[in-house]
């Protein structure tokens, strides 16, 4: 399974944040309910580190009034020598 964050942004007003943290809290899903949120910094959106098969399968995570307007990025992490052998076949 590859891994997926998932970022869902929403309105700025208070009562927009409450209505999706509650959307979120409702599902039960093990996923939304541990969402972190950049609300209290002014950054009105939810975050999700996930693993799934797909980019369409992690975006289906979301409940689906958030889905569509989701960004979905695959998330690596990269070893010394897969670095080492990018720069070597890019002339680095």
């Amino acid at each position: 399974m590859a891994k997926f964050l998932i970022e869902s942004h929403h309105g700025d007003e208070p009562l927009a944040c409450a209505r999706v943290v509650k959307v979120f809290l409702a599902t039960g899903s093990h996923y939304l309910t541990n969402a972190d949120w950049g609300c209290a910094d002014g950054e009105h959106a939810a975050w999700l580190v996930v693993e799934a098969g797909s980019k369409e399968e992690a975006r289906t995570i979301l409940p689906a009034a958030y889905r569509a307007e989701a960004r979905i990025t695959t998330l690596e992490k990269f070893t010394p020598a897969q670095v080492d052998r990018i720069m070597a076949q890019h002339g680095g």
